[in-house]
């Protein structure tokens, strides 16, 4: 291992400044190398995925405790039987292991701990009916069976609802993503969501507010920052605009979106005349 390799995780906060490594920390070291080498994944974003997973998932050393995969620019990783991504709390089936994989029944004495199986079995399988178009009716039926059980699954209410938007009943997809905003308000996904169907139907300033409070819940949210980097700009507010632009290419730097943003925050600083205001207070108008 690099001391210069150790020096960059230490800086990015993976890893404790240490002379001594134990056994585990050892371990983690291999993980983070093989990581790093396969997936080109900055050091920085890594520490974001697994902070978010040991908040969200209670898992004390994601990187040695599960396993993951590269979606984007971040982590997704393998739990329960699905792919989470902890940043936005997005579940999807894990089509890699779920053949080889059942979901454990707990223990007969306690209902509610059956009953929570239960859910996620069903909710593993309607996303996997889902990327049937021929069986999205079936999917549509057990997320809402789901919310017969537990009215509260924000997950069940965001897949339901983003059943409704591909079939632009956009009514009913704000209902149930509205639900889902208030069954949990740190799910970033469900503001998001909540976003695109208030801009489908011409409700661009709610649309912004939605979008705010993603990024408010997760800075590190890309398409969170495009939508509302869009929404900016078509209300005529490009200064704000701009920030979102150069926080997406920062976030998520490679693409055909990438691309476009970069080429709206070059269109923005050529364009405006941006203020600044010194330090003893005098405002100046200078060219972008």
């Amino acid at each position: 291992m690099q001391a210069r390799q150790l020096t960059a995780w230490e800086r990015a906060g993976l890893i404790s400044p240490t002379d001594d490594y134990s056994f585990e920390a050892l371990g983690q070291l291999r993980r983070l190398r093989d990581l790093q080498a396969t997936t080109k994944i900055s050091a920085k974003n890594i520490r974001v995925s697994v902070e978010a997973m040991q908040r969200l998932g209670g898992v004390g050393n994601p990187l040695l405790e599960a396993s993951f995969v590269r979606r984007g620019s971040r982590l997704s990783f393998r739990h329960g039987g699905a792919l989470m991504d902890p940043l936005t709390q997005q579940l999807a089936f894990d089509f890699e292991t779920a053949p080889a994989r059942q979901l454990r029944v707990v223990g007969s004495g306690d209902a509610g701990l059956r009953q929570a199986a239960e859910i996620q079995e069903m909710f593993l399988r309607a996303v996997q009916l889902e990327e049937n178009p021929a069986t999205i009716q079936q999917a549509a039926e057990i997320y809402a069976a789901i919310l017969a059980m537990r009215p509260q699954h924000a997950p069940a209410l965001i897949n339901l609802g983003t059943i409704h938007y591909n079939l632009r009943r956009f009514e009913d997809a704000e209902g149930l993503y509205r639900q889902a905003t208030v069954a949990d308000p740190e799910y970033a996904l469900a503001f998001f969501d909540l976003g695109n169907v208030l801009d489908e139907m011409q409700r661009l300033a709610e649309a912004t507010t939605a979008y705010q409070k993603a990024v408010a819940l997760v800075p590190q949210y890309a398409d969170a920052h495009y939508n509302l980097a869009l929404a900016y700009e078509r209300q005529g507010q490009r200064r704000r605009a701009l920030r979102h632009w150069l926080a997406y290419v920062r976030l998520d730097p490679v693409g055909p979106w990438a691309n476009h943003a970069r080429e709206q925050a070059r269109k923005i600083l050529n364009t405006e005349k941006l203020s600044i205001v010194t330090r003893r207070g005098r405002l100046v108008k200078v060219a972008g």
